[in-house]
């Protein structure tokens, strides 16, 4: 029991490193993830004091919005649809 807690602990941790990574640095969370030609607009984007926000949010959005196709696609594994 201990270790399945012990394993979503971990989980959690590493969504959250994520999403701080998306936050701070918005283009090295695409890099991360294999997404480079989004991670260089990002990384134009964010040079501009203006476009940090919108860089930020946009790369937040994207890896909440893996984060869920990945599960979906998991889910569909499993039920068989």
């Amino acid at each position: 029991m201990s270790s399945k807690i012990e394993f979503i602990f971990e989980q959690v941790l590493k969504i959250k490193d994520m999403i701080l990574i998306a936050v701070l640095l918005p283009w090295l969370s695409f890099f991360l993830r294999g997404k480079i030609f989004s991670g260089i607009l990002c990384l134009i984007l964010q040079c501009t004091l203006i476009g940090w926000l919108p860089a930020a949010i946009w790369a937040v959005a994207s890896r909440v919005d893996g984060k869920n196709k990945s599960r979906f696609n998991e889910f569909k594994r499993e039920h068989r649809f």
